[in-house]
């Protein structure tokens, strides 16, 4: 085998006793299992349809079957996935009648395409017919469907993060091809009087930003919007699930938003780490939330740090779209935009 500076990169290792399969270029499986159900979870949990009839919702993700796990073989990914699944859901009519019902997909593989998933959504035992079962037939089961691709895309994406790790010159294998032969040569041999680094991670660039913004409400009042569950879930407009303690976790916006609240300081602050389901694998963002009374007005201050570089503007949109300008249309807070 090369050491570093010396021969095809694939091969390249570093001094040391476990320098085996250098940048895995070998057949490499990590097993996407526990990943995978808790991802399902996130995902369908909260799911909610509403229209004319009433309202329905996913409460339970009742069975998961099965398993899944990503495979390098000489730097082309391989994804497999087979799982079977049941969930509970209930329904609430217009005129205050509830429902329960079941979901049940037992074909989510990575041999069917998701045009092709069954998704077989009924009534409990002894339950009135009800129109509610044709609404979450038709609307529920798209909703279901999405939530079923954005898992496939996540393990795509956020769980593959490390599978094809950087060659010598500090670049992944793709990277690297698509260089020129020329400028490969300069790197990789500049290489050679450089210590080799300590971890072959992926180092994920990132940045900070504040954002300020004025509400007609009570810091007493603003607070409890983030922490609420109900109030979280009307001005997102979408099913949500919030654990309102230190170490709680939350999850809104349909799985999109996810994180844990690490500090809460009754009318004072909130840090919590936060991330994008779009984001690689378990990089959060840490957002610290600062509430300060100007008698007839609240002052929010949003900083994030360590957001990815890339989702900069994305992030910023999503603060001021999604929480600030979505609270104060709900509630009612409106106020000048700092």
């Amino acid at each position: 085998m090369a050491k570093w500076g010396e021969g095809d990169p694939r091969w390249i290792v570093e001094e040391r006793a476990d320098a085996t399969n250098v940048n895995n270029w070998h057949w490499t499986e990590r097993d996407a299992t526990n990943w995978s159900s808790e991802k399902l979870k996130e995902l369908l949990m909260g799911i909610q349809v509403e229209a004319e009839e009433g309202k329905c919702e996913i409460t339970e993700v009742s069975k998961l079957e099965g398993e899944a796990s990503i495979n390098n073989r000489k730097g082309k990914l391989i994804f497999f996935y087979e799982w079977n699944l049941k969930a509970a859901w209930t329904g609430t009519s217009k005129s205050g009648i509830k429902y329960k019902g079941n979901i049940e997909v037992p074909n989510l593989s990575d041999e069917n395409d998701m045009d092709d998933l069954d998704i077989s959504v009924s009534l409990c035992k002894d339950e009135p017919d009800t129109a509610l079962l044709s609404l979450m037939r038709k609307d529920g089961a798209d909703k279901i469907r999405t939530a079923l691709s954005n898992y496939v895309d996540s393990l795509k994406s956020e769980f593959t993060q490390g599978m094809i790790l950087p060659t010598a010159n500090g670049m992944t294998k793709q990277q690297t091809a698509q260089a020129p032969t020329k400028s490969n040569k300069t790197q990789i041999g500049s290489s050679t009087a450089a210590s080799p680094a300590p971890h072959t991670g992926v180092k994920i660039p990132t940045c900070k930003f504040s954002l300020k913004d004025t509400f007609l409400a009570s810091p007493e009042e603003l607070y409890r919007v983030f922490l609420n569950q109900e109030m979280v879930q009307a001005f997102t407009r979408t099913g949500a699930m919030v654990d309102p303690e230190r170490g709680g976790k939350f999850r809104l916006l349909d799985g999109n938003v996810n994180g844990e609240f690490q500090e809460l300081v009754p009318e004072e602050k909130i840090v919590m780490k936060w991330r994008f389901n779009s984001w690689p694998c378990e990089h959060y963002a840490t957002v610290t939330l600062t509430f300060t009374d100007k008698g007839n007005e609240t002052e929010l201050k949003i900083d994030c740090r360590a957001v990815p570089e890339s989702e900069e503007e994305r992030t910023r949109d999503g603060w001021r779209r999604y929480y600030c300008h979505a609270i104060k249309q709900t509630f009612g807070y409106g106020a000048r935009l700092c």
